[in-house]
């Protein structure tokens, strides 16, 4: 029997809500997973959570790496929806998040966008950035109940692309002055990853597809190739891929994203239960 979406939906509602590991994934069953069955069921935990009163608000990328998509046989990145209740906003740079909820939480830092207007197959990052309203630094919380943090990538897709949470930095406003220097900026800048004030690692925004405009340019154009999907919209939030490897977290950790080369706030986050 074919994987059916809205019963695999649910049992990955269940393992997130409950904290409990599922010790299969459901590429490696026997009745198998692929990615467009995987959308169906994003499109499945989409509508349940709408359905509690929940509000779709962006999405996040997976898999923002093309030396990636050759070794998983990926034609393109992957993503996943965000929502209002996993989504929350820095004051002045600093935030604290809860992961008592979380069953093995990690951090990515990332850039995040906000969309002023719909992309309509824009490529060249100067005609990206002019559809964006504004950018900021970020915290991407994943969360995966596959043993191992094993898993292919339509069970990334298919469990809400483990977004757990996302915490935005302070943002910069995005003016037509402003993007021939950001075209060269995104490419170039360097990130620097601390945890409780020692460093972690280094980053660049050539980890995310070369630039994050040209990963959004490219969640836009998959989005678009995707049957059924819901074209990125006005007021989207794009989480536009990790610039380090994953670390874990655990309550009591100060975690802090600084950036040179670039004009965007830090961003300080405590971890708490």
């Amino acid at each position: 029997m074919p994987t059916d979406p809205k019963v695999l939906a649910r049992e990955l509602m269940a393992a997130y809500t409950n904290r409990q590991e599922i010790a299969v994934p459901p590429s490696a069953r026997e009745e198998g997973l692929d990615i467009a069955t995987a959308y169906a069921v994003d499109s499945e935990l989409a509508r349940l959570r709408r359905a509690a009163g929940r509000t779709t608000v962006g999405r996040k990328v997976g898999f923002a790496n093309k030396a990636m998509w050759r070794v998983l046989k990926l034609e393109t990145l992957v993503w996943s929806h965000m929502y209002d209740d996993t989504v929350q906003y820095s004051q002045g740079g600093v935030a604290t998040l809860e992961v008592a909820r979380m069953y093995s939480p990690k951090i990515e830092p990332e850039i995040v966008f906000k969309l002023k207007r719909p992309l309509n197959g824009e490529a060249e990052p100067a005609a990206v950035l002019d559809a964006v309203e504004w950018l900021a630094v970020g915290f991407e919380i994943i969360d995966c109940v596959f043993p191992d943090w094993k898993f292919q990538p339509a069970d990334f897709v298919a469990a809400f692309g483990l977004h757990a949470a996302l915490v935005v930095g302070e943002p910069r406003t995005v003016t037509a002055a402003m993007i021939p220097a950001l075209v060269d900026e995104l490419p170039r800048f360097k990130l620097r990853l601390m945890k409780n004030g020692e460093l972690v690692e280094e980053g660049s925004g050539k980890n995310s597809l070369r630039s994050p405009a040209l990963c959004l340019a490219e969640l836009a154009a998959a989005i678009a190739r995707q049957p059924g999907a819901e074209p990125l919209g006005t007021g989207e939030l794009v989480s536009s891929g990790t610039l380090t490897a994953s670390h874990a977290i655990a309550p009591g950790d100060t975690w802090r994203a600084e950036v040179e080369g670039i004009d965007l706030p830090a961003l300080d986050l405590q971890v708490s239960m």
